[in-house]
């Protein structure tokens, strides 16, 4: 994409990982319409994503497409079934004929790695989660999310069109962040990092990318992280185990996965700069 064609739609603009990536493009330089069904500073046109003559408007002029907005795992359970179904396949369906009509060229579809599911699940040593490992859906989050990648995929021949399966991001505690920040957890910047890259990038990005945290992990190191990891890391990384101890966190017994976004780097150039040592500064400085 020339860096004189940056009009871009993002969607559910409104919530933390859409209204993060729309102020990223934003001060890119990129001009963004933030679609979304509730009024925010980063929404431009407040509509539902079953509503297809919103598309018309959003989509005009537009060279990329940024596809954040679903019904996400906190609402199973809570939301019916059919309403995943409508929102997050039948609504990116028709996002996608719609993107293909106004002559989209690239598509960022914003996925999780939840999709990957009882393949998370370690026997005895943590699951070292690549692209490549077959998901095995534990919900109708996982399913849906899962079944949306599918459509995205399958349009790449009328517009450029990439996965990216973020980690875990959204807000925690800080004992509980830091731990996750060791081997299943991303820092909100690394994620519109990787989204700016997948936009605006010189090349075009396509498949499926984990976009997760810098962890020092080596995949030799699987058997040592699911049965004693806190070793492993006073050995591996001796600041980050200096850093729990000041901060009176506790390291973790076991560690069940570890997600590798090798191939990230790769197709991107990604690479994750706010892991778990960012992260303990940030709280000895609030604190």
């Amino acid at each position: 994409m020339s860096q004189q064609s940056r009009h871009v739609v993002v969607t559910g603009a409104a919530g933390l990982v859409g209204s993060a990536i729309a102020r990223t493009l934003r001060a890119a330089g990129c001009s963004v319409v933030g679609v979304d069904r509730l009024p925010s500073p980063d929404t431009s046109v407040v509509a539902d994503l079953r509503d297809p003559a919103a598309w018309s408007r959003a989509l005009s002029g537009a060279e990329a497409v940024v596809h954040t907005a679903a019904l996400h795992a906190p609402h199973v359970g809570v939301r019916p079934d059919e309403e995943f179904r409508e929102i997050n396949v039948g609504a990116t369906r028709d996002l996608l004929d719609a993107s293909s009509a106004a002559g989209v060229r690239r598509f960022v579809y914003t996925s999780s790695t939840s999709v990957y599911g009882y393949a998370l699940e370690p026997v005895d040593e943590a699951v070292w989660v690549t692209e490549d490992v077959a998901c095995r859906p534990r919900d109708i989050y996982d399913e849906t999310k899962l079944a949306a990648e599918d459509l995205v995929l399958s349009a790449a021949g009328a517009m450029s069109t990439v996965c990216l399966r973020i980690a875990r991001c959204f807000p925690e505690p800080p004992a509980v962040q830091a731990r996750h920040r060791l081997y299943r957890g991303v820092d909100i910047a690394d994620v519109t990092e990787a989204h700016l890259l997948a936009v605006l990038g010189p090349h075009e990005a396509a498949g499926v990318l984990n976009i997760a945290g810098p962890y020092p992990w080596r995949v030799e190191d699987r058997g040592q992280l699911r049965h004693d990891p806190a070793a492993l890391i006073t050995r591996r990384a001796p600041e980050v185990a200096a850093g729990f101890g000041r901060h009176g966190w506790a390291l973790p017994t076991s560690i069940d996965r570890v997600y590798v976004s090798a191939r990230a780097r790769a197709v991107l150039g990604y690479r994750p700069r706010h892991g778990v040592t960012a992260l303990m500064a940030e709280a000895r400085t609030a604190g």
